[in-house]
């Protein structure tokens, strides 16, 4: 028997980390053949070029698509979209999968999700049924629409799920891949690599001995005009604090821009000599990071996520995350200086959170490999209400 073509497209940083475990599962299942498609701003250096920590995990990428259009605005956001289902449906033509997988809610994962429907290919959604303040829900919720199986990470989101009218035979709770590696590094937590000697980047090398915090603040894509301002009440939160900081570059969003100019604003005007910046991370190595730090301050999911897993205290910073379900290791604070740095404070002071399986126990790229080889192929759908 012929085994079963899984094509999964990874359009960012973060996707991969989402779905690594997942690549392996598949790679490794006698019944699949994995195609790895690589596109956005996965492929770019400005964004840490996620595309060469894939090819070093050895992964095979059977094709590049480079649709990511200048400017880091919502304009700029829709064409590259448009530029993506014009680039897939090609790469789709010749790969010729049995089933399409696409992660999370990034907008560039919309252009997989179309060209797949509209190509007539069955689609597997990742972390779908999920809420959050930004653009990101609309396209979130749209994909479930689109997509045939879903592979949610919580029961909270499973739910949402079938009441968008998912027929429940294929909606599956297999939880978060990520936190299958955050399993992994909270068995075995020593931090075993130096940061900057493996990853470089740019500013002082604070030591990190005596502690430190771990910085991730993207542009919210509905509030992308005052990106600037908000990262910057962050900068001036932490320009004086008295442990190390190791800040990581923003995603190629709607805003980011305004982040990015910020940040390197700020650099060149004070003296910074506790904080360290870096584009990327191999995913291990980052949680391997967070674990071993005080905090997580920022808007990224990884704090609401693998944090959970890890125990790690977050400061949350405004809308980006609204109603994503937490842990109780979460502070949430508003684009305030005073309050984000009250909140890094008390963080410190009271040290690691009860961990959560809040996005499950560490085995969701095997359930989801398995589900793959055994689903039935669908074509059309049926709404249950």
């Amino acid at each position: 028997m012929s085994k079963r073509k899984i094509c999964v497209v990874i359009t960012a940083r973060p996707s991969y980390s989402r779905v690594k475990t997942v690549l392996q599962a598949i790679k490794e299942h006698p019944q699949l053949e994995l195609q790895l498609v690589v596109s956005g701003s996965a492929l770019l250096d400005r964004y840490g070029t996620a595309v060469n920590f894939i090819e070093k995990d050895g992964f095979e990428v059977v094709s590049r698509v480079f649709n990511v259009l200048e400017g880091e605005n919502l304009m700029s956001a829709a064409k590259t979209t448009g530029i993506g289902i014009l680039e897939l449906s090609t790469v789709f033509n010749n790969l010729k999968p049995d089933i399409i997988v696409t992660v999370a809610d990034r907008f560039e994962t919309m252009a997989t999700a179309v060209a797949a429907t509209y190509m007539n290919i069955p689609l597997a959604h990742i972390q779908g049924g999920e809420v959050s303040g930004s653009i990101d829900e609309k396209v979130r919720h749209s994909i479930t629409k689109l997509a045939d199986y879903h592979f949610v990470a919580s029961e909270g989101a499973r739910q949402r799920v079938l009441r968008l009218g998912e027929e429940s035979e294929f909606v599956f709770n297999t939880g978060c891949p990520s936190i299958d590696i955050a399993v992994r590094v909270a068995a075995k937590p020593e931090m075993n690599f130096d940061p900057y000697e493996k990853y470089g980047g740019v500013g002082a090398k604070p030591s990190i001995n005596a502690g430190y915090i771990v910085v991730m603040q993207h542009p919210v894509t509905n509030e992308y005009r005052e990106s600037r301002t908000h990262i910057e009440e962050t900068l001036c939160a932490l320009k004086d604090f008295d442990k190390s900081v190791l800040w990581f570059w923003p995603n190629v969003d709607a805003g980011s821009d305004g982040t990015s100019t910020g940040i390197r604003a700020f650099r060149e005007k004070f003296q910074l000599n506790h904080m360290h910046f870096f584009k990327n991370m191999d995913g291990e190595d980052f949680l391997r990071l967070l674990v071993n730090s005080k905090c997580i301050v920022g808007n990224s999911s990884v704090g609401i996520r693998e944090c959970a897993c890890l125990g790690v205290p977050a400061v949350n910073i405004g809308s980006r995350q609204n109603r994503r379900e937490r842990g109780n290791n979460v502070i949430d604070v508003d684009y305030s200086r005073d309050q984000i740095l009250e909140a890094v404070q008390t963080c410190v002071m009271n040290g690691k959170a009860e961990p959560s399986d809040i996005y499950g126990k560490g085995d969701a790229g095997r359930q989801i490999a398995e589900l793959l080889a055994s689903i039935p192929l669908k074509f059309h759908k049926t709404i249950t209400f």
